[in-house]
């Protein structure tokens, strides 16, 4: 299943029993707007909250970790997710969380799933109709979310120590801002130092999406990760902030036909907070 899907397409699919559509929007640093008000104010008909913050690890120091399988499985299912539904999430931004969401349900083993190139805004330029308020979920009894995790796409920081101390088993692609890569802007987070990682390649996010939100066609992408230094057959980690828009990547690399690959959850949070890790600046 290709990993987007257009708004037009989206529509000529709904209503049916068997997909279900997930609004993962989240505030990202510097973004105030409450995701929720604005989902009860207009969403796509039929669609479902999916609280990133609330599909984390509540346990964790770091912002929006991955969650236990056993968490994961029963917040899924009490949306109503499980193996014989297809999933299609979307932003109300754009791309950025709803590519989370695509890349956890992958994690967790569910394939059928995809993103609302363009986010709801592509929605809403088509001229397709939204709904108000809350939608009432009723979780399939005879169903439940069964959780498979995939840990080759999960990467912590003992993998990432060691893969910049063999530089050359791992591709790491940093979705942040180019000042933040170079440490020539603050990071958002306070108390965070910017800079990179050793043997890191920068590619901000909002380099594989075009002007109107949507992702690049795949030609385009490929030759975007090819000057990256990611290969046909590169094993490639994702990095941001937090490991959010991480997420965006991974997705541009799966619609370039490269494969699925892993995002290092803490990312820059926990390898600029951790004690001893190397920090490559570029200030001029």
């Amino acid at each position: 299943m290709h990993p987007l899907i257009c708004a037009e397409e989206l529509a000529r699919c709904l209503p049916h029993d068997d997909i279900v559509v997930l609004d993962a929007t989240q505030a990202l640093p510097g973004q105030t707007f409450d995701p929720q008000t604005c989902f009860l104010s207009g969403h796509i008909p039929g669609a479902r909250r999916f609280d990133i913050d609330t599909f984390s690890d509540p346990d964790s120091p770091l912002p929006h970790t991955v969650p236990g399988q056993a968490r994961f499985a029963r917040l899924a299912s009490a949306l109503g997710l499980h193996d014989g539904v297809r999933i299609v999430f979307y932003d109300q931004k754009g791309v950025p969380c709803a590519a989370r969401g695509w890349w956890l349900m992958g994690l967790f083993g569910h394939d059928r799933t995809q993103v609302l190139d363009g986010g709801l805004p592509a929605w809403m330029g088509a001229g397709l109709p939204l709904e108000t308020g809350p939608t009432p979920v009723m979780p399939d009894a005879t169903h439940r979310f069964i959780a498979r995790l995939r840990t080759r796409r999960l990467k912590g920081l003992g993998d990432m120590l060691d893969i910049v101390h063999a530089p050359r088993s791992s591709v790491i692609l940093d979705a942040r801002a180019h000042g933040r890569f170079t440490g020539e802007q603050p990071e958002p987070r306070p108390g965070i130092q910017s800079g990179h990682m050793p043997g890191a390649a920068n590619v901000p996010y909002t380099t594989v999406l075009g002007p109107d939100g949507r992702m690049l066609p795949p030609h385009e992408l490929r030759q975007i990760f090819a000057t990256a230094g990611v290969h046909p057959d590169s094993e490639v980690v994702c990095s941001c902030g937090s490991g959010m828009t991480a997420c965006v990547l991974a997705l541009g690399l799966a619609a370039a036909g490269l494969g699925l690959h892993a995002v290092y959850d803490g990312s820059w949070a926990e390898w600029a907070s951790t004690p001893g890790t190397p920090i490559v600046t570029q200030r001029g």
